[in-house]
């Protein structure tokens, strides 16, 4: 989180971040009032024309505020963390006072984080429900409640995500062994050996067949080059 914000405030300063934009969508979801906006954009402006520090009497020259409004609004975005007030120091290595409203971009990239993570939830969630629908069409029938619980258990305690539970029906339908027995055990073998995405998976499968191929002279005719690897073997 540190180095997005450092990156932030880095694209911010120099002007490669359009800030108004996504303020505009985002300040009512902060609780910020519509007057508060009013004076965030007028900062924004004087930010732009080198003022980083202008007084109450230089924002009521802008709008229809009162000086003494406009400093009840200022220390109100400043308690509700939207607004500081830091040091800087000029060319002469004078020290001066400067407005920063970076505490608001943090605040705007922790609301569009928290946004993402609720709509990637929501995704893992559609997709977790899907499996149980995959499930009952490939075994073309309703699934047991022991059947659910053993599928629940894939996700939340093996923590198997929907992609890989889906890859390894998949290779149980491939190989003609559709019981949750046989998914069970491509499961335990995958996390076993540390296999947890599909493109991992992938080549998990292309090594085995590359392996298991032998020279055309020693195939006999009839033999497929197709082959599938029975997980239960190893134990049974």
């Amino acid at each position: 989180m540190t180095k997005d914000y450092n990156r932030l405030r880095s694209w911010i300063q120099q002007r490669h971040v359009t800030v108004p934009h996504l303020f505009f969508q985002l300040y009512k979801e902060l609780n910020i009032a519509d007057d508060e906006a009013v004076m965030i954009m007028h900062l924004l402006s004087y930010f732009e024309e080198g003022v980083e520090f202008p007084t109450p009497q230089d924002l009521a020259t802008r709008t229809h505020f009162q000086p003494n409004d406009i400093s009840l609004k200022m220390q109100r975005l400043m308690q509700k963390g939207f607004l500081e007030i830091t040091q800087g120091i000029d060319a002469n290595d004078k020290i001066f006072e400067k407005y920063s409203l970076f505490p608001l971009w943090e605040c705007m990239l922790q609301l569009l984080e928290k946004k993402e993570q609720m709509h990637a939830d929501l995704t893992v969630k559609n997709e977790e429900g899907e499996i149980y629908s995959l499930f009952e069409q490939e075994f073309g029938r309703l699934l047991s409640p022991m059947e659910l619980e053993t599928i629940s258990m894939w996700l939340d305690k093996d923590g198997h995500t929907p992609a890989v539970i889906k890859a390894a029906l998949k290779e149980a339908v491939v190989a003609s062994k559709v019981s949750l027995r046989y998914i069970d055990r491509i499961l335990f073998e995958w996390k076993k050996k540390n296999i947890t995405s599909i493109q991992q998976i992938e080549k998990h499968a292309e090594q085995f067949r590359s392996r298991s191929i032998q020279p055309v002279q020693t195939q006999p005719a009839a033999v497929s080059n197709e082959i599938f690897y029975n997980w239960l073997d190893e134990r049974e």
